[in-house]
C-alpha cells in the first residue's frame, strides 16, 4: 500500500511539474501569431501606397523608390521567418512531453541507485508498523510471535516511528530499552540522551539516563551524566539513587574524598528514614571499606602522566585505546595494566593514570610483589588503533621508562610501531 501511494504521488507531482514547464506553450495561440502577421502585411501595403504617391509627386526618384521597396520586402520576410520559427508547439508535441517526463523521472529513480533497503523499509512499515507503534506507546509490552520472526523489520519500523515522533520522550525511552536488549549500548545511551534533552525536568528519565551512562562508561561520570544527577539533587537533595550514583562515579574516578562525602550524606539520610534500613547501612559500610582499601593500594602504586607528541596529535582518533602498563624488563605478563580511552587525553596536558595492585592481571602477580622481588620494572604506554592488547603495526608508543622507587612517571607518545 505504501509503495502504491508513493508512486501515485510521484506521478501527480511530475504531471504538475510538466504543466508548469509547458504552461507558456499552452497559453500560446497560433491565432495571435496570424493576427500579428496580418497587421504587418497591412502596414506593408500602406507604406507601399505612400511610396507610390511620393514617386508620382516627384518627391523621390526611381532609385530611392526601388531601394525602399526592397527594404520593406526584406522586413516583411524577416517577420514571417520569425513567426514560423517560434510557432507554438502542437497538441501532439505537448502530449509527448507530458507523458515522457513522468516516465523518465520514474526510470531515473529506479536506475540511479539500489532501492532495495527503501523497499524493505516500506514493507516493514506495512507489516509491523502498527506493532512498533504499540510497543513504543506502551499499548503492548511484548511483540507478537510472528513480528519477532523478522527482528530486523521490527527494529527498522521502531526507529522510523521514533523519528516520525521525534519530540516524544517516552518513545525514545522505549527505543533505548530495545537497544539494551540487543546489547547496543552506545545507541541506547544516545536514545536516552535524546529523551533527557526533550524532558530535562523529568527526574525519572534523568536517573535512568545517568544509570545507563555509568553502566556503558564502566562506572565513569561524564559531564552530561554529572549534570543530570546534579539537576536531580538540586530539586530533591535527599534523592538516594542520585547520591549513590555520585558516590560510585567519584570512587571510579579516584576522587575518594568526594566519594566518602556523598556516602556520609547518604548514610545520614538513610539513618533518619523510618523502618529497618540496616541492610542499606551495611552496604554503605562495605563500600567505605572498599574505598579505603583502594586508597591504600593506590598509595603504594604509581601515577603515570601520558602525553602525546604535538606532531602526532592529529593522527590520534578519539575511539582509539591507550594502554598503560608496568612490567618486568625481562619480559612476561604485566604486573599492572590499565585500558583508557584516548578521548580522555586532554590535548597537550595529557591524562593521568594510576597503576597499583588493583590493576593486576593475576592475583599472584601484583606490583607490590614485583617491588619486593627487586625486579627491574619498566612503565610502558601505547595507543592501539584497533583496541588490541597486543602491539600491531601502526600503533603509537612511548619510550619505556625504568621504574625505581619513584611514585610518579611521565611518558610521551612519540614513536610509531613499524
Amino acid at each position: 500500500m505504501t509503495l502504491i501511494l508513493f508512486f501515485s504521488l510521484c506521478a501527480v507531482l511530475t504531471v504538475i511539474v510538466s504543466l508548469v514547464v509547458i504552461f507558456p506553450w499552452l497559453r500560446a495561440k497560433r491565432s495571435s501569431d496570424n493576427q500579428l502577421m496580418a497587421i504587418n502585411v497591412q502596414i506593408f501595403g500602406e507604406r507601399i501606397a505612400e511610396l507610390d504617391a511620393d514617386k508620382a509627386a516627384g518627391v523621390i526618384d526611381e532609385t530611392s523608390y526601388q531601394a525602399q521597396i526592397t527594404e520593406l520586402k526584406r522586413q516583411l520576410l524577416d517577420a514571417q521567418t520569425v513567426a514560423e520559427t517560434h510557432a507554438p508547439v502542437g497538441v501532439k508535441g505537448r502530449a509527448i512531453v507530458m507523458i515522457w517526463i513522468p516516465i523518465l523521472a520514474a526510470t531515473a529513480y529506479v536506475l540511479v541507485a539500489d532501492r532495495t533497503p527503501v523497499y524493505a523499509l516500506w514493507q516493514a512499515q506495512d507489516t509491523v508498523g502498527q506493532v512498533a507503534d504499540d510497543l513504543l506507546t506502551g499499548k503492548i509490552d511484548v511483540p507478537p510471535e510472528w513480528a519477532v520472526k523478522d527482528s530486523t523489520a521490527l527494529i527498522s519500523a521502531m526507529q522510523t516511528n521514533v523519528h516520525r515522533y521525534a519530540y516524544d520522550a517516552n518513545r525514545w525511552m522505549r527505543l533505548s530499552e530495545l537497544f539494551l536488549m540487543l546489547d547496543a549500548k552506545p545507541q541506547a545511551l544516545e536514545a536516552l540522551a535524546r529523551a533527557n534533552r526533550l524532558e530535562p525536568d523529568n527526574d525519572e528519565i534523568a536517573l535512568i539516563y545517568a544509570q545507563t551512562s555509568v553502566f556503558v562508561n564502566e562506572g565513569r561520570l561524564d559531564a552530561a551524566t554529572r549534570a543530570a544527577l546534579e539537576g536531580i539533587l538540586a530539586k530533591t537533595p535527599n534523592h538516594e539513587g542520585a547520591m549513590m550514583m555520585m558516590a560510585m562515579g567519584e570512587s571510579r574516578a579516584g576522587n575518594y574524598t568526594q566519594a566518602k562525602a556523598w556516602i556520609a550524606r547518604l548514610r545520614t539520610n538513610i539513618a533518619q528514614s523510618s523502618g529497618d534500613r540496616s541492610e542499606a547501612l551495611a552496604s554503605l559500610d562495605k563500600l567505605i571499606a572498599n574505598i579505603n582499601q583502594q586508597e591504600a593500594a593506590i598509595a603504594q602504586g604509581v601515577s603515570v602522566v601520558v602525553n602525546i607528541a604535538p606532531n602526532l596529535l592529529k593522527e590520534v582518533k578519539p575511539d582509539e585505546v591507550l594502554f598503560v602498563s608496568i612490567s618486568d624488563q625481562a619480559g612476561g605478563a604485566p604486573f599492572a595494566v590499565k585500558r583508557v580511552s584516548v578521548a580522555q587525553i586532554q590535548g597537550t596536558s595529557g591524562v593521568k593514570v594510576s597503576l597499583s595492585d588493583l590493576d593486576a592481571m593475576m592475583p599472584e602477580r601484583t606490583l607490590s610483589s614485583a617491588r619486593k622481588s627487586a625486579a627491574t620494572l619498566v612503565v610502558n604506554a601505547r595507543i592501539s588503533r584497533a583496541g588490541s592488547a597486543i602491539a600491531q603495526s601502526g600503533d603509537l608508543f612511548a619510550n619505556p621508562v625504568v621504574l625505581d622507587k619513584q611514585t610518579e612517571v611521565a611518558l610521551t607518545i612519540s614513536q610509531l610501531v613499524p
